[in-house]
């Protein structure tokens, strides 16, 4: 009500002004003494005072629909995950067995009882159980692993009726500001939810297995110790990542999580179902060395003819790869390199199918999101000081 009050205070002195406005003027005309007629005043028109309701309103009822449409997707989507309790044995000092537990979070497949989660998760475990949102405790069995996108799927024994399958969604048309949902078991308190928004697409993090995962969702929703493998979901409540790590020195969040894309659930969940592995192309360059303009130099001095300071030095191909069956050349002599002896002479890979390949992860992140085992791609290649392009057939990656 003061608002109100302080406008008609604002309005009527200024339609006051708006009416002397034109009674001045006319004084002012009356003065020249060959002005005779004396001016019409026309009042101008009272100015209206639109409604301050609907403008406050707008952005009340767009808040209410958004709080609206997060808990309808936590009670219609938060029943499709579960927490996951993982379990080791170890000794003490005396050879007794002490238990060792670990939590985490799934997301339920189907209504067979596969359950998604990380790789991370299980690692190690010698018991697995799920704990469904009704409470119900069942173990779980280890179906497949893809440690190098930290994907894993489990195998429950339950009543379909238990069992929420989420739907799968894409990642591939998300967008940095778009709100998502995260919901897991963090700290081992069941079925949380967090909210934020997209903060950052297309990061590259490192895998379980040293390797590295690319595509990833960054987002600023709270991902804490306990939501691993838990859903990352859009506001229609499809899932667009399965949360995997934080960036923390705090080891809780910090406002930095990171999910596996959607886009890779897709491609590597159902291979784990099937084969219980995923299959990832490979080319067969086993050991590289990225180049800068200051290693480039310290090649050059040592003899060797490089004309690029941007690339991977081969060091060695893997016998009978892909590489090596297509003639791509390893170290041929050894160059002292401070306290190392480094393998050169070898080829320079500069690029895939046109795509600049500067570093290790570049080349495994190009691998596993743009290629396919089987495919031919053109492989940039330096060889004494010459460019050239040569084909090569991708294999699988031994196991």
């Amino acid at each position: 009500m003061r608002l109100k009050k302080w406008l008609v205070l604002l309005v009527v002195p200024a339609a006051l002004l708006a009416c002397a406005m034109p009674s001045a003027f006319s004084e002012l005309v009356e003065v020249n003494p060959t002005a005779t007629p004396t001016p019409t005043v026309t009042p101008l028109p009272t100015p209206t005072r639109q409604p301050m309701v609907s403008s406050v309103a707008e952005p009340r009822e767009a808040l209410l629909l958004l709080q609206e449409k997060i808990i309808e997707v936590y009670e219609q989507i938060g029943q499709g995950v579960v927490n996951i309790t993982s379990r080791s044995y170890t000794y003490d000092f005396f050879f007794r067995t002490v238990p060792q537990e670990g939590t985490g979070s799934g997301i339920v497949y189907d209504r067979e009882g596969h359950i998604i989660t990380n790789f991370h998760v299980i690692e190690g475990a010698e018991e697995l159980y799920v704990t469904l949102p009704d409470g119900t405790n069942v173990a779980a069995e280890v179906v497949g692993t893809d440690a190098s996108n930290d994907l894993a799927v489990l195998k429950v024994d339950a009543p379909s009726e238990l069992l929420h399958p989420i739907p799968l969604g894409e990642s591939q048309n998300l967008r940095v500001g778009q709100f998502v949902v995260a919901i897991g078991n963090p700290f081992g308190y069941e079925r949380t939810l967090t909210v934020g928004v997209v903060s950052a697409l297309g990061r590259v993090i490192e895998s379980p297995d040293q390797r590295f995962i690319g595509e990833i969702v960054q987002t600023d929703a709270a991902i804490n110790p306990g939501n691993s493998g838990g859903p990352l979901l859009d506001l229609s409540g499809k899932i667009v990542g399965v949360n995997t790590a934080i960036f923390s020195p705090s080891q809780a969040s910090a406002g930095i999580g990171f999910a596996v894309p959607a886009d890779t659930v897709r491609l590597v969940v159902p291979q784990l179902i099937e084969r219980g592995y995923y299959p990832h192309p490979y080319l067969g360059v086993d050991y590289v060395w990225s180049l800068n303009a200051e290693r480039a130099r310290v090649l050059a001095e040592a003899g060797m003819n490089v004309t690029a300071d941007e690339g991977l030095l081969i060091i060695e191909t893997s016998p009978g790869s892909p590489a090596d069956l297509a003639g791509l050349r390893g170290g041929q002599q050894q160059v002292r390199i401070g306290r190392f002896l480094l393998p050169v002479g070898g080829d320079v890979l500069t690029a895939i199918d046109g795509v600049p390949i500067a570093s290790d992860r570049d080349l495994i992140r190009y691998l596993d999101t743009e290629t396919q085992i089987g495919q031919t791609v053109s492989v940039s290649i330096i060889r004494d000081g010459q460019e050239m392009s040569v084909p090569v057939t991708l294999g699988e990656r031994p196991r």
